[in-house]
């Protein structure tokens, strides 16, 4: 009905949700997603979803979600979006503003939010950064992800309602954390060797993702923006050496590749410095960490892995 879209959460209520309410779309079933997905349902939601190919596609269904769309906007309570804005082209869904104008505007929406980064805030010297702090995003998918909350918050008052942003650390869980890169052994992208000496990095598990966003499922917001991150911007040098010492202990007699060395130029260079604060979650949304550093993240997820050959 309107393609793929960018990061964004639709529901028909923001209170408590009768048992005939309980329908959940989430477009981009990837790890958030599902997650999410599978909390909803142990709760007795009927969650649908698309994917990117027929593969997924069959996997989510033998999980129990329905994957056809939902014919008219009237049956539809909630809806999620979890995909990101695109190089080069934006928030796919806003270039179908118009159609989701025309489609939602008397639908009774009541719940939007737009699950954005904490990216939007640029390079702060690494002072302590909230809510009302100034966004100064720097590279081109930052940019793109301000915009698409411009766009989002933009639509939800023309459709009535107040908009959600979320703006999210460095999502990690089980299948993807610090623990499976070391396991699987892989090379660092250059992403993610742009953020290796960083002296702050925020992040976030992804139940506690979840929880934030069952939390404003559940009641009204006071306000629109809020950071999803926890209560450690640890460096992610220091969070890969950890769970390196963690997969030693389980493993010993497992052959891991040698820490790359430091790259100086890459510490002189570092960008996008910040500490992120999540005192507004806490307070506002009710939200108490099930993982408030990467430590406990981080043991949870290994805990969960019975061999290092298993799939992951």
């Amino acid at each position: 009905m309107f393609g793929e879209v960018s990061g964004v959460s639709l529901s028909m209520t923001p209170t408590l949700f009768s048992k005939s309410d309980k329908r959940m779309f989430i477009l981009g079933m990837g790890f958030v997603g599902q997650t999410f997905a599978r909390k909803l349902q142990n709760q007795g939601w009927v969650v649908s979803g698309t994917c990117t190919t027929h593969v997924k596609k069959q996997q989510l269904e033998d999980m129990g979600f329905h994957s056809e769309y939902p014919t008219t906007t009237e049956e539809l309570h909630s809806f999620s979006c979890f995909y990101s804005p695109v190089m080069g082209i934006g928030d796919p869904m806003l270039q179908h503003e118009e159609l989701i104008r025309s489609s939602l505007v008397n639908g009774g929406l009541q719940w939007l939010c737009y699950l954005s980064s904490t990216s939007v805030y640029g390079d702060c010297d690494g002072e302590l950064v909230d809510e009302n702090s100034p966004t100064n995003p720097e590279n081109e998918l930052a940019k793109l992800r301000l915009t698409s909350e411009e766009g989002w918050s933009n639509l939800a008052h023309y459709l009535g309602v107040s908009p959600l942003l979320f703006r999210l650390g460095g999502i990690y869980g089980p299948g993807r954390s610090a623990i499976d890169s070391i396991i699987k052994q892989k090379p660092l992208s250059e992403s993610q060797k742009r953020r290796k000496y960083r002296k702050y990095t925020s992040r976030v598990h992804v139940e506690d993702i979840c929880q934030a966003l069952m939390a404003t499922i559940n009641a009204p917001s006071p306000r629109e923006v809020y950071n999803i991150v926890d209560d450690d911007p640890a460096p992610r040098e220091e969070v890969f050496e950890y769970a390196r010492k963690l997969v030693e202990k389980k493993w010993p007699g497992l052959h891991l590749q040698p820490l790359e060395q430091k790259d100086h130029c890459s510490i002189v260079n570092q960008r996008g410095e910040k500490r992120v604060s999540n005192a507004r979650m806490k307070k506002e949304l009710g939200v108490k960490l099930l993982y408030p550093d990467y430590r406990s993240g981080l043991q949870s997820v290994i805990d969960q892995i019975e061999s290092p050959s298993f799939p992951l």
